[in-house]
């Protein structure tokens, strides 16, 4: 009986299961507000670190930003070329240049025999007038054109396939060339298709490039992050005797690749834009003077938030690599 009743007095001084639950919510909720403080106040020493060594920052941000604008400046001249080449690489048109002696009545009812193939989706008659007065304009020789008692250009016939046709269609292609009429059928397939390879050529060289400066940009950092870490060494030693985890150790530091990102982001960003404003009224009267009323573009608004987002990741991926490395070689072996 004497060893009963202390037993029943501990179990009447237990406290009720429910009431360990407001205890566990309370220390979740204590957890939560240190982690969220610890964040906090890495997230400001960091950024303030960076303000006390000004020209250390303002060289990282600086090398981060060039790397990065190579490949977002390629991009853009790249996106623009498609756009001028589009039309160029999508036309599907036949010149069909007539025998000298073929006339305009001649040659209009020429077309419009092409014009009532299937295969053929329209047909436009171009006479010597025309050609010679297009000539005149283009090729800035129009005072020694008129010295010409005749004119040379013979009728010449502008075919355009059907869209659903055969690319080129080869068949219609023959048949020109074949026809009595005809003196010569021209037809830029094959640069063209350069024009596509060099296209392609320029895509994949992209590519590498923004693959090579974004191992540059990880390099930066890591090596900016690492000597800061050396310079820290001691007061790391200190927080991790008192008892610190890796994760608080770590957390300054990638804070401060996370900032190095953002801005050498926001910096190639707007070195990008300022590099696109000096060019474009020289590139708009150079087109201009070749007749093209193409209108250049830039990057929208997407384009930069993913250079921003994705240098940042760059940042906080090489701090995390390089503090990671340190903390696995300072770890005692056992």
């Amino acid at each position: 009986m004497a060893r009963a009743r202390p037993q029943a007095n501990r179990l009447r001084e237990a406290p009720p299961a429910n009431q360990s639950v407001p205890r566990q919510r309370r220390s979740l909720r204590a957890r939560w507000s240190a982690w969220i403080q610890q964040h906090r106040e890495s997230f400001r020493s960091s950024l303030r670190r960076m303000v006390e060594r000004p020209w250390a920052s303002i060289l990282t941000v600086l090398v981060m930003g060039i790397a990065l604008a190579l490949p977002l400046l390629f991009y853009v001249l790249l996106d623009n070329a498609r756009a001028l080449s589009g039309g160029l690489r999508e036309a599907r048109e036949f010149t069909v240049f007539l025998q000298t002696g073929e006339g305009t009545d001649a040659a209009r009812r020429f077309a419009a025999e092409l014009g009532q193939r299937k295969d053929v989706a329209a047909v436009v008659v171009r006479t010597p007038e025309q050609g010679l007065a297009e000539f005149r304009q283009l090729s800035g020789f129009a005072e020694a054109l008129d010295v010409l008692q005749d004119n040379p250009l013979p009728n010449v016939l502008v075919v355009s396939p059907m869209a659903d046709s055969r690319v080129g269609n080869p068949a219609l292609l023959e048949e020109l060339k074949a026809d009595p009429r005809v003196d010569m059928v021209q037809y830029d397939a094959t640069w063209r298709q350069r024009l596509s390879a060099i296209l392609e050529f320029g895509a994949r060289a992209m590519q590498a490039l923004t693959i090579l400066l974004g191992l540059a940009t990880l390099l930066v950092v890591g090596n900016t992050v690492r000597m800061d870490i050396q310079a820290r060494a001691e007061e790391i030693a200190v927080v991790q005797l008192m008892g610190a985890s890796d994760g608080y150790v770590r957390r300054p530091f990638l804070y401060a690749g996370f900032w190095y990102g953002l801005f050498g982001g926001a910096l190639a960003v707007i070195a990008v834009g300022l590099v696109e404003l000096a060019m474009r009224g020289p590139l708009l009267e150079l087109l201009a003077s070749y007749q093209n009323r193409f209108a250049l573009h830039g990057f929208g608004w997407r384009e930069p938030l993913l250079v921003v987002a994705a240098s940042s990741l760059l940042g906080w991926l090489g701090a995390w690599v390089v503090s990671t490395r340190y903390l696995i070689a300072g770890r005692p072996q056992r």
